[in-house]
């Protein structure tokens, strides 16, 4: 039997119910990592676990509320109590709606910015003294949106810029020290996260349309080779980066 690029790992992935995430988990599944798997939709989650039990993969579901700092906190010891060891997290898991900024709350704001943001922090920072030993990765998925104002998703574009600055810090601040730490930035992806958004009422169409693809959307499968090269030794060259694979959105 042929080597797999992630056989003997452990990789945390976020978000694996559903879409980018789940794609994310079979993905490594196949290339031979041990898995924690982490969202908030316990159904889905096990799902996906299912799924990869099916492919003869290893994984523990740990249904988690990602804007929960000590519930991100957690999942770093878990994997290791259950594995031995962590060499990977992927913050895949997200928060996305449109509304109008006048409509924008407190507990809105909040939930944006804590799945989307103060989440992946805490996954990091409790996983991070594991990586070091492990000389680990972490791949974090932003958006195009962190580098375009973005109508109607004031909350959203915000937190995503965030979670790019946030990268580059943790990357500086771990420059001396074997991990790498790294992001993604999609476009539009297919997953019912996005097509299933609602549209507030009294929005200019003319403006969501300036950041529709010509390319069209991606597939999340189409993004998960990507995440595993940044992940893997494939992207040892690569910290402190985001790459930007959104079709063109970013690109003018």
């Amino acid at each position: 039997m042929s080597a797999k690029e992630f056989d003997n790992k452990v990789a945390i992935v976020t978000g694996a119910a559903s879409g980018l995430g789940r794609a994310t988990a079979f993905a490594f599944a196949a290339e031979g990592a041990q898995l924690v798997l982490a969202d908030v939709d316990a159904a889905g989650l096990e799902a996906t676990n299912a799924k990869v039990q099916e492919m003869g993969g290893k994984a523990i579901a740990m249904p988690t509320d990602l804007s929960d700092a000590a519930a991100c906190s957690a999942l770093a010891p878990k994997a290791v109590e259950a594995f031995g060891q962590l060499d990977v997290v992927c913050n895949v898991a997200g928060a996305f709606r449109f509304d109008h900024a006048t409509a924008i709350t407190p507990e809105i704001w909040d939930r944006i910015h804590g799945v989307n943001v103060r989440g992946p922090f805490f996954v990091i920072q409790s996983a991070l003294p594991y990586l070091i030993e492990r000389a680990g990765s972490v791949v974090n998925v932003a958006s195009a949106s962190a580098f375009l104002g973005h109508a109607y998703l004031t909350h959203y574009a915000s937190s995503k810029a965030a979670l790019v600055n946030l990268t580059k810090s943790l990357a500086m601040e771990y420059i001396q020290s074997p991990v790498r730490i790294n992001a993604i930035a999609p476009g539009g992806i297919n997953t019912a996260m996005t097509m299933g958004t609602s549209i507030p009422e009294g929005i200019d169409f003319s403006l969501v349309g300036r950041y529709s693809p010509l390319r069209g959307s991606s597939e999340p499968e189409d993004l998960t080779d990507l995440i595993l090269m940044l992940a893997g030794p494939r992207g040892k060259s690569i910290h402190g980066a985001c790459l930007n694979a959104d079709r063109g959105i970013t690109a003018g």
